[in-house]
């Protein structure tokens, strides 16, 4: 299981480097200049000349990469260039958000998604029918598209949930929570669908099989067959679905954090885009490839625990 660890971190390092190129490169390309941003319109082209030298916007693209890669490498991301504050520090500041939603889609999307797959696996009927049409229905309307509808009806009219604003754990439990509850809904609600479809599938599949109909015929209890033997040989591919909405909550949590106004990493993000931030930016987009890594990772490790071959491979 340690070289399966090692091999997949050895193979992650180009994908950092190219992600964090390519959004580089494309920054260079957006329409507007950070020296004139930060100059205002009252600034001479002295000043500006002076101010691309003093930011190292004068030097090759490519030399700039290279040297924020370098600066990266030793732990270092830089200053903002509107805050001057340690990019490492704002973005620590504010990852807790992203990473908060990102689990709490998580635990309901496998907690409902696993539940209404196995009922369904089971009875089939009216419950297949109906995660098909949420499925469908999850794909039409899309993630910031929802949270409007959430908060128009649980936070304007019924007022049980905030409709902007986040509060912190150390506030209490009950107010963190309930910040957030909106949030994660409006993420999770097409993928409960998709999640629930996977393991209706791969169950339906499993439960077909021999060694199933074996345990049946030695009087082993039905909740056993279903969630300690089947659940277990079908829970691959349901993991690996679990991974793919992680990885799509992380681009879910750009458009909501600015819709409910939270200060997480996808509202930061947008906010340093819109600055031409470089430096903030590139260090945004740090963190988000190496959360889609550990991503990726804790589903191989998990395949390992779950199928003692893909140890042995």
């Amino acid at each position: 299981m340690l070289s399966l660890v090692l091999r997949r971190l050895a193979l992650s390092v180009p994908l950092v480097i190219v992600v964090t190129a390519l959004t580089f490169a494309l920054e260079s390309l957006a329409p507007g200049d950070l020296a004139r941003t930060i100059l205002g319109a009252d600034g001479t082209e002295e000043q500006y000349q002076a101010l691309r030298r003093d930011l190292g916007l004068d030097q090759p693209l490519i030399v700039q990469y290279f040297e924020w890669l370098w600066r990266a490498l030793h732990g270092d991301l830089g200053q903002s260039f509107f805050t001057k504050e340690s990019v490492v520090t704002l973005i620590n500041a504010r990852v807790g958000v992203t990473v908060s939603i990102m689990l709490g889609v998580l635990v309901v999307c496998a907690a409902l998604g696993i539940a209404l797959g196995v009922a369904s696996a089971l009875r089939g009927g009216f419950l297949g029918r109906a995660i098909d049409l949420l499925s469908l229905v999850g794909l039409i309307f899309p993630s910031f598209w929802v949270a409007l509808v959430l908060i128009s009806i649980f936070a304007v009219t019924l007022r049980w949930f905030p409709a902007t604003g986040y509060s912190p754990m150390h506030d209490g439990i009950g107010l963190w929570a309930a910040s957030l509850t909106l949030p994660i809904v409006a993420v999770s609600l097409h993928s409960i669908a998709n999640v629930a479809k996977q393991a209706r599938d791969s169950m339906a599949e499993v439960l077909g099989r021999d060694f199933i109909r074996a345990l049946r015929a030695c009087g082993v209890s039905e909740a056993s067959i279903i969630w300690k033997h089947a659940l277990r040989n079908a829970a691959l591919p349901v993991v690996t679905v679990l991974g793919i909405v992680l990885v799509g909550a992380i681009s879910g949590a750009v458009f909501v954090e600015r819709v409910f106004v939270l200060p997480g990493l996808g509202s930061l993000a947008v906010s340093a885009a819109l600055d031409k931030d470089i430096a903030l930016l590139q260090g945004v987009t740090l963190y988000f490839t190496l959360l889609t890594v550990l991503i990726n990772l804790a589903i191989d490790t998990s395949y390992g625990w779950l199928n003692p071959k893909v140890r042995l491979s």
